[in-house]
């Protein structure tokens, strides 16, 4: 078996994703879907928001985005995702619903994303309401390779100039200091989350910010 996950089976756990997090987000009360996280200003219901987008999204709604986005991708990520929030939160469960099972991808991405996505926004979810939320370390490493070895979508993360040695599966990148834990920490060293991995991580952790 190779580090990243085969479409077949990455899609299975894009699907077991998709309806454990919709299970989680309905059983939140109307405070817990306000709670901030620490993906910027989004709250809790619009990180949510965001994880039904990428499924629903066509190529003519993201021309437009991007449109009124002026261009800018990060902008454009963020305002779909806070005007998508703005709906009831049984919509926004439904739609997370709805794509179980859809194989559509949004513009110029590769089904690795849904599953990055998932994984490390289900976290940020999970880490702002201070709730367990169980990762395999199959489908971290894979997401975690991704990121390492991403060109486009770009990375708006620059990687650790460290050595990543996952303790929980095989899986070790970089030069440097030595920096271990699970792959599910090293995955939100990597998207940039340094703070929520600190915890689970020995060694020369860089400080966030």
């Amino acid at each position: 078996m190779g580090v990243m996950l085969e479409t077949g089976e990455l899609w299975q756990v894009v699907d077991r994703e998709r309806a454990s997090l919709a299970d989680l987000l309905e059983s939140l009360s109307a405070e817990e879907w306000e709670t901030p996280t620490r993906c910027g200003d989004w709250r809790v219901r619009d990180v949510a928001a965001h994880l039904t987008l990428a499924a629903r999204i066509t190529w003519g709604q993201a021309l437009r985005e991007m449109v009124r986005a002026r261009g800018d991708w990060n902008r454009m990520i963020h305002d779909t995702a806070v005007r998508e929030a703005a709906a009831p939160v049984e919509a926004v469960v439904g739609h997370l619903r709805s794509v179980i099972g859809s194989r559509r991808l949004a513009p110029m991405t590769s089904p690795h994303e849904p599953l990055l996505d998932l994984l490390v926004h289900g976290q940020d979810i999970a880490l702002a309401l201070s709730r367990e939320r169980a990762v395999s370390p199959t489908a971290a490493r894979s997401a975690a390779e991704r990121v390492w070895t991403m060109r486009f979508p770009p990375r708006p993360w620059p990687l650790p100039k460290a050595r990543l040695v996952a303790t929980d599966i095989e899986w070790t990148r970089g030069e440097g200091a030595e920096i271990s834990g699970p792959v599910r920490a090293l995955l939100l060293l990597l998207t940039g989350r340094t703070e929520a991995a600190a915890p689970w991580l020995d060694g020369a952790v860089p400080k966030a910010g």
